[in-house]
């Protein structure tokens, strides 16, 4: 697999994939690595060092999301699938995506309007019309049964071919995680650990929380993100004006983060509370107005997620962070190591000097 970022090409060896929590590979949760890119320099560290880059007055804003098991077993035109719930819509109306066991895209026949999928526990998943415009990946489906209650006994969390082996949904957990919604881990907050989190308040370091619902990723297509419920709380957003109007620094945990903040913002950069739904594609064309740097997992060559990091850092930061991660082995995906990228300060030119 490649990326053109900034104009750099590079390959993703397959073993940089992280096929295993890092638990089960024998490395805390807090132990990961971490990249930090701020100005011209390049840090290697480990994500317990977090604090160490960050500063008194600095704002951390999290997603308080908790995962679903959102993949159940299913059968389509009398074919084994699996079934992902994507987003629940109204009443019993969900978006959802067929694929095949393995975790790879579907390759039966293609999906079309009134296919019925036969699920766990006698339940029917319908499928109506295609989620977006021109696109047949998502699906939005009538299921005949309550889908919490469906995927609390039946569902498992969704995994990907690059993680052969089935994980509990422990694994899947953040210690922010309060609010059941997302189909797939709000990645970039699975390093935090409990201990992480009172190191940064003790050297008065703020956290906040916002809501943003993820739905499934698509590492294949690299496809813009769809519309994703979100909610951005008062305080949060009187937290984030305020640490601005202080001089202090806004650092999101993930692109969820970051795509609900910038959602919430308007024209002068300042956060409004928001809730309902968000459907902005950040990218080089629409700097980030709110964030300063951005806490982010590693993501595949041409998923959209790559030009959101664009939008805050910049795209020679990014392409020259994702070069530095391949060349010294950093682990990709959800279960992978980590970065975090600060906004380039004016005035400020590329070029790594690598500490």
């Amino acid at each position: 697999m490649t990326v053109d970022l900034a104009g750099l090409d590079f390959t993703l060896p397959a073993e940089l994939s992280a096929t295993r929590p890092p638990e089960a590979r024998g490395v805390a949760r807090d132990e990961v690595r971490l990249l930090v890119s701020d100005g011209d320099t390049l840090t290697h560290a480990r994500f317990r060092e977090l604090p160490a880059f960050l500063r008194p007055g600095d704002l951390v804003v999290v997603n308080n999301s908790a995962m679903l098991a959102a993949a159940v077993d299913a059968e389509l035109d009398g074919v084994p699938a699996v079934l992902h719930f994507s987003t629940w819509l109204t009443g019993h109306r969900w978006v959802v995506e067929v694929r095949d066991p393995a975790g790879t895209p579907w390759a039966g026949r293609p999906p079309e309007s009134g296919a019925r999928l036969r699920l766990p526990g006698d339940a029917t998943a319908v499928l109506r019309e295609p989620w977006l415009p021109g696109a047949t990946r998502l699906w939005v489906a009538e299921v005949d049964s309550e889908v919490r209650e469906l995927l609390a006994r039946h569902g498992r969390p969704i995994t990907y071919s690059y993680v052969p082996e089935r994980w509990s949904a422990d694994y899947y957990r953040t210690v922010f995680g309060r609010e059941p919604g997302s189909a797939e881990m709000p990645s970039a907050g699975r390093p935090f650990t409990e201990t992480l989190v009172t190191e940064l308040v003790a050297r008065g370091i703020a956290l906040a929380p916002i809501t943003l619902h993820t739905g499934v990723s698509s590492p294949e297509t690299g496809e813009p993100p769809h519309p994703e419920r979100l909610v951005v709380p008062d305080l949060t957003a009187r937290l984030v004006n305020l640490t601005r109007a202080a001089g202090g620094r806004v650092i999101a945990v993930g692109t969820t983060v970051t795509r609900a903040l910038e959602s919430a913002a308007d024209d002068r950069g300042r956060v409004h509370a928001t809730a309902g739904w968000t459907a902005l594609v950040l990218d080089g064309s629409r700097p980030a107005r709110v964030v300063d740097g951005l806490i982010t997992g590693w993501h595949a060559p041409g998923a959209s997620h790559l030009h959101l990091l664009e939008s805050v850092a910049g795209a020679e930061v990014v392409g020259r962070a994702y070069r530095a991660a391949v060349d010294t082995g950093y682990l990709w995906h959800e279960f992978g190591d980590t970065a975090l990228l600060f906004r380039r300060r004016p005035g400020a030119h590329p070029g790594a000097a690598v500490a």
